[in-house]
């Protein structure tokens, strides 16, 4: 299995963001004339819907089965969503390379019968959010602390009708799940929140491309996917996520880039809870090294 003269199999989740991503690589391997199948694989995450992240035990929900798959070489490489993978690859297993990023914003997809331009965030009093992210939940009790929270699950077009149907007043999504799928948000308000000031989850836009150490070959043919640049940001937003022993249940927001100087400025944001008190951070450095540890220290 580890040779490219035959096909490379993708193991990947059966949700449409997640096939939209597959097969986004599959093109990229066509360029280079390989040519990749894609294999689904169901995830502790996708069977356990009725739960809120938070309750869910244990960390990579969305990618151990997919880890699972490549330690038996029943894939070649698993493609992930950045967020959703453990700072620690299992043992065997590397991240080979990382994608261009998308926008990293979290987005506020809001009701049009909701919308109030005169309210900070731009929807009406004591509205019900709806979101099952511990560090979204924070930050949006942070800004207003007169809403409601529900928790809501699901792929990103069905939480799309979870709205429209009138469940909720607004859902916050990741804008990258919403663009690569090129959703139709014409019925709703969209509110574009600022990462500086609404930090989102670390590596939140960009794919992993993991694959077994001891297969050069794939990691050779991933090595023309991937982006320094953007690996330099995410390396520091998720030394940020280890340092705070932080998974999917943590307030923890990061976000990092880097300027034409080649500077690196990063945002963070931590809770103990979804809904405790949320501190802030901004840091701007020549170099990333210790840019972790030194924002660690200033969310105290």
């Amino acid at each position: 299995m580890d040779s490219t003269d035959k096909e490379i199999i993708i193991g990947t989740r059966g949700s449409k963001l997640a096939l939209w991503q597959a097969n986004y690589v599959q093109a990229e391997l066509a360029k280079q004339g390989v040519t990749a199948t894609l294999k689904i694989i169901k995830t502790k995450g996708d069977n356990i819907q009725h739960l809120s992240f938070d309750k869910i035990e244990g960390k990579g929900f969305f990618t151990r089965e997919i880890e699972d798959a490549l330690l038996r070489g029943d894939v070649d490489v698993a493609v992930h969503s950045m967020k959703d993978l453990p700072t620690e690859s299992p043992e065997g297993l590397c991240i080979t390379a990382v994608s261009y990023r998308a926008d990293p914003a979290d987005w506020l997809i809001i009701r049009q019968a909701s919308f109030d331009d005169s309210q900070l965030l731009k929807f009406k009093k004591e509205a019900i959010i709806g979101t099952s992210s511990a560090r979204r939940k924070a930050q949006m009790l942070d800004f207003r602390p007169d809403i409601q929270l529900e928790d809501i699950r699901g792929n990103v077009p069905t939480r799309l009708k979870k709205l429209a149907d009138g469940n909720f007043d607004a859902i916050l999504l990741a804008a990258a799940g919403l663009t690569r799928l090129e959703l139709d948000l014409s019925g709703f308000q969209v509110v574009r929140l600022n990462p500086k000031e609404f930090v989102p989850a670390p590596a939140q836009g960009v794919l992993a491309f993991q694959t077994r150490i001891e297969n050069k070959a794939t990691r050779r043919i991933f090595k023309h996917l991937h982006n320094e640049k953007v690996a330099g940001s995410t390396n520091v937003e998720r030394k940020i996520l280890q340092l705070t022993q932080g998974g999917c249940h943590t307030p923890l927001g990061a976000y990092c880039e880097q300027d034409s100087s080649g500077n690196f400025h990063v945002w963070a944001s931590r809770a103990e809870t979804w809904d405790g008190a949320v501190r802030y951070a901004h840091l701007s450095s020549s170099t990333h090294h210790g840019m972790a540890e030194r924002i660690i220290g200033d969310l105290g």
